[in-house]
């Protein structure tokens, strides 16, 4: 089989975020199929873009073969992000022959995000006889009508109400990475019966890297020696990981909680200038995803802190929390989301978010634990992420969804 995903965001390993079209890919291609990601060369979530000269040019990553659109660069979300965005839209439209003589798919995935390359997956189902297939990241225009306070009547959103309608009236199946999706999509057109669920995952095959580097070792070796616990956040700074509630936390804690903030965004800034003068926090800059666990393997206790919106009424699929579990950490998930992962898995404790009290007094619950309480914990979440959230497990079901 011939599988043409569509996402602007795609990523790797060896490029950064976006990894799920990658993981997608090995697992299909070790299935014999055919696979082709088709993606923008700029996305402000790599930490490398590709380095192309001209449009649909072909490149690999540990066998997987992308093609790449040129497209402007951007910082934030403005007016660029925006061109960004239609430039790779257009391109693909005016060139869907290129694409086709590049594959020609029996199978089209629409996965960037937001829900515009539906009308390019679309025509080139028509053209090839291929199905189409609408993967479901967050849902647009929704995210940033609720999460931007944007207006219904935004020339912007207005486009992306269309285009999510047409997505769902058209796409032969649609997947949702959020559980609780099913009565928004029915609201906006979806046949329910097309409707499938298949959350982010983990991918275990992959050599994890030991060494993380002396610079954060003798920051974690000095911390041990002082007795300190490692309350550890690794992932995105932006907006909605809420993690001012985590500096406030720290501010109102015992000074035995180190907290520990790794990665890197937007927030990054704002959140070193929040912290000033606190000796109980510390930020670090990401590590290589090969070197994830190696750098969990040092926390206490893994946090992951949401804001409070009513888009997560639909549910949430965090990559951070699987890599949290597959460490084998007892872990803090502060949402109100309807999917809380800790108490699904027994790993951890949900608690209320933008709640800095609820945050430490979870800690404190936890740390009064019995050790074995604790490692029981660890060993919970790992053994629900392997069975339920490994990539080899995701591309089965995904394409038994597409062959049903």
């Amino acid at each position: 089989m011939k599988i043409l995903i569509i996402n602007h965001y795609a990523g790797s390993p060896g490029l950064g975020m976006a990894y799920r079209p990658y993981y997608l890919a090995k697992e299909w291609m070790k299935n014999g199929h055919e696979v082709v990601i088709l993606g923008a060369d700029f996305s402000h979530l790599r930490k490398k873009n590709s380095d192309i000269k001209t449009d649909f040019e072909i490149t690999y990553e540990n066998n997987v073969k992308y093609c790449w659109v040129k497209t402007p660069s951007y910082k934030g979300n403005g007016v660029k992000r925006t061109i960004n965005m239609f430039t790779f839209i257009l391109k693909l439209r005016f060139n869907i022959n290129k694409i086709l003589k590049i594959i020609a798919p029996d199978v089209v995935i629409a996965s960037s995000t937001y829900p515009l390359d539906n009308y390019i997956a679309h025509r080139i189902s028509k053209k090839t006889g291929a199905k189409h297939i609408f993967e479901v990241h967050d849902l647009w225009p929704l995210s940033p009508m609720e999460l931007g306070n944007m207006s219904k009547y935004h020339p912007f959103i207005v486009i992306m109400q269309a285009a999510e309608n047409f997505a769902y009236k058209n796409a032969d199946k649609v997947v949702s990475m959020l559980p609780a999706t099913k009565e928004h999509m029915k609201e906006h057109g979806l046949d329910l019966r097309k409707w499938f669920h298949i959350p982010n995952g983990i991918v275990t095959s992959e050599k994890n890297d030991k060494d993380i580097g002396k610079g954060y070792k003798k920051i974690f070796d000095k911390l041990r020696k002082e007795n300190k616990k490692i309350i550890m956040y690794a992932g995105g700074h932006a907006l909605s990981n809420s993690l001012n509630t985590v500096v406030d936390a720290a501010k109102i804690s015992d000074n035995k909680f180190a907290f520990v903030f790794v990665g890197s965004g937007n927030e990054k800034e704002k959140l070193i200038k929040q912290a000033e003068g606190l000796k109980n926090v510390f930020f670090l800059e990401p590590v290589p995803k090969n070197q994830i666990q190696t750098l969990l393997s040092y926390a206490d206790i893994l946090i992951i802190v949401w804001n409070k919106s009513p888009l997560y009424r639909f549910g949430i699929s965090p990559n951070k929390i699987f890599d949290y579990m597959l460490a084998g950490k007892p872990i803090i998930h502060a949402t109100d989301a309807p999917n809380k992962f800790t108490d699904e898995a027994k790993c951890g404790i949900s608690t209320e978010p933008e709640n800095p009290g609820a945050l430490v007094d979870a800690i404190s619950r936890l740390l009064d634990m019995p050790e074995k309480d604790l490692k029981q914990m660890g060993e919970n979440g790992k053994d629900y992420v392997l069975k339920n959230h490994d990539y080899k497990v995701l591309a089965e079901n995904f394409l038994k969804i597409i062959e049903k």
